[in-house]
């Protein structure tokens, strides 16, 4: 169920097995657990992502660390949007929504903020790089 990039899989470990007391910043910025189930395979899987949020909801960035291929647990839920997360101590359920142009440009900057490599990320690759609403479909 975890990924199979080991800091990725330590650090989810980490962060679930303390109920979400530990391990919760990559580089100082805030992460969350995303459980996202895979296309084919239907199985469960754990990534680790960097988080901003947008009134109640979370948003991930898709950058692949600026990658020409979006990230396999984005190409996921674009077909399997029903995800789970754990953020700090909460775990709840939520749907997954790509971002228009318009909102992603809204949100960007403070995006940015949270974790500056994303701009380099977004000048290195011709992929737009998509942003990704989380929101909360259950306590």
């Amino acid at each position: 169920m975890i990924s199979p990039t080991g800091w990725v899989a330590e650090q989810a470990r980490l962060y679930e097995e303390s109920g979400g007391t530990k391990g919760t910043t990559i580089q100082g910025a805030p992460c969350l657990l995303l459980d996202y189930r895979g296309r084919r395979s239907g199985l469960w899987r754990r990534t680790v992502l960097i988080y901003g949020r947008d009134g109640d909801d979370y948003l991930v960035v898709a950058s692949n660390g600026g990658a020409a291929e979006h990230p396999l647990w984005y190409r996921n839920l674009r077909d399997e949007p029903d995800v789970r997360l754990r953020v700090g101590t909460e775990r709840f359920a939520a749907r997954a929504d790509t971002l228009s142009p318009e909102d992603k440009a809204r949100v960007w900057p403070r995006l940015v903020e949270i974790f500056a490599p994303y701009a380099e990320y977004q000048e290195k690759t011709e992929r737009d790089i998509p942003v990704v609403r989380l929101r909360r479909t259950e306590g």
